[in-house]
């Protein structure tokens, strides 16, 4: 067998990294668009962070309306963080398919990503349409705007990452396994996990402690 390995557009980056020496990986780890992309991923985490601190001032604001507890429910909710939890595993999935070279794989761990994160939004929106149904709207109280800027912020930012999953299986389906395909798909990952840690944040401070209060 030859000692150089012939490579294809379906090589993964791992073995390009392997055969090319322990360098150029570091090159390739410590890329721009990495750097670049946690910059970007540190921003978008302060402007979550001042949601949540804006909630957390209004968030007993109800001039004279709807409280938490009326408002939420609970079991819902929870059906719908799982929703989110299971999609975090299932990109993971994808991602473990990455590493293997399994194109199919991939392609297959992103829809079923992006169902899960479909399932979520259309939870949300059912949550949104029947609070405003009912006469609790954003510009109901102060503390309603805080809420629905906050989740509406994470369900746009959801929205975007279905979209971005949406853009990879063409760019997968075109091109394979490509090292710039694989590094997008590791920025998608690594905005989709943050997503999953914001919304944690969020079942906690607003549903959660909201209910009991």
């Amino acid at each position: 067998m030859s000692a150089a390995r012939k490579v294809t557009a379906e090589t993964p980056t791992f073995y390009l990294v392997e055969e090319q020496g322990h360098d150029h990986g570091h090159a390739h780890a410590a890329s721009p668009t990495m750097l670049g992309f946690w910059i970007y991923l540190m921003t978008d985490a302060l402007i979550f962070a001042t949601l949540f601190a804006t909630y957390g001032v209004l968030a007993t604001a109800y001039a004279g309306g709807p409280t938490q507890r009326e408002l939420f429910d609970l079991p819902l909710i929870a059906l719908n963080t799982g929703f989110l939890l299971v999609s975090s595993i299932t990109y993971g999935m994808a991602m473990m398919a990455m590493q293997a070279g399994r194109k199919a794989g991939v392609q297959l761990w992103l829809v079923v990503t992006a169902l899960f994160g479909m399932a979520f939004i259309a939870v949300e929106l059912y949550e949104f349409s029947h609070m405003i149904a009912h006469g609790a709207g954003p510009q109901r109280s102060a503390f309603l705007s805080a809420f629905f800027t906050l989740v509406g912020t994470h369900g746009l930012h959801v929205t975007a990452g279905i979209l971005w999953i949406g853009v990879m299986l063409v760019q997968v389906a075109r091109r394979g396994l490509i090292a710039d395909n694989q590094r997008r798909l590791m920025c998608l990952g690594m905005f989709w996990h943050l997503l999953d840690v914001v919304w944690i944040g969020v079942f906690t401070f607003v549903y959660l402690l909201g209910a009991i209060q």
